[in-house]
């Protein structure tokens, strides 16, 4: 009997333990974790950013799918133009005489295809709607709309995934906190997300550090 109630409480002592241990690495872990499929759902979400930016330029708003936003990567071009003043004499009835007219004249100097500008060679922009690390391919959420400012009519977009998609295997009750963040260190909200369709923004949710590391 003594020898099974010692095994009982070593068997205890083993699962405290572990409880102890998991509860102070399991955050450690989760973070690591978190960070690093960020970063990578992050570098996507500035690609969009990007291709939707040069497609604005191009079209005057923003794609509002995929299959629109690739296609125009792949055929898309930037109008490469100049600006310089002139001036001329011109008669003026009113006056009866000649006055000098200044005018701003665009020269087209040429075209840059949208691709080589953005990606050079590398093909990733053809997967722009995967998200990284997702486990049952899904994709992100993408919509373009206009909204009313000061009577002008801006066009906006939004490209987002729910953080739910990115750490589908980690434990709920660190989800559940995660999903609630508030902080400026930290990616507010259950979703990562790029743009807006309530304001007129294209920054995106997640803290300066995802820049950084991006950036090096």
């Amino acid at each position: 009997m003594k020898t099974i109630i010692q095994i009982v409480l070593w068997v205890g002592c083993i699962a405290l333990g572990y409880l102890i241990y998991n509860s102070i690495t399991g955050p450690i872990n989760f973070k690591e974790v978190k960070q690093e499929r960020y970063a990578q759902v992050i570098a996507k979400l500035k690609d969009i950013r990007n291709s939707q930016d040069a497609y604005k330029t191009v079209n005057g708003k923003y794609a509002n799918d995929f299959n629109s936003l690739i296609s125009f990567i792949d055929t898309g071009k930037y109008v490469i133009t100049q600006q310089r003043d002139s001036s001329f004499m011109e008669f003026d009835k009113a006056y009866g005489i000649d006055l000098l007219k200044e005018v701003k004249i665009i020269d087209t100097l040429g075209f840059v295809s949208v691709k080589d500008s953005l990606f050079k060679k590398d093909s990733r922009y053809k997967t722009l709607m995967d998200v990284p690390t997702a486990a049952n391919g899904e994709k992100f959420v993408m919509k373009s709309a206009f909204v009313e400012k000061s009577g002008y009519r801006a066009p906006v977009f939004e490209a987002k995934v729910d953080k739910n998609v990115i750490l589908y295997d980690q434990p709920k009750d660190l989800m559940a906190r995660e999903n609630s963040a508030l902080s400026v260190e930290e990616v507010n909200g259950p979703s990562i997300r790029v743009g807006s369709l309530d304001e007129v923004s294209t920054s995106g949710n997640w803290p300066p550090i995802y820049d950084k590391k991006n950036d090096q």
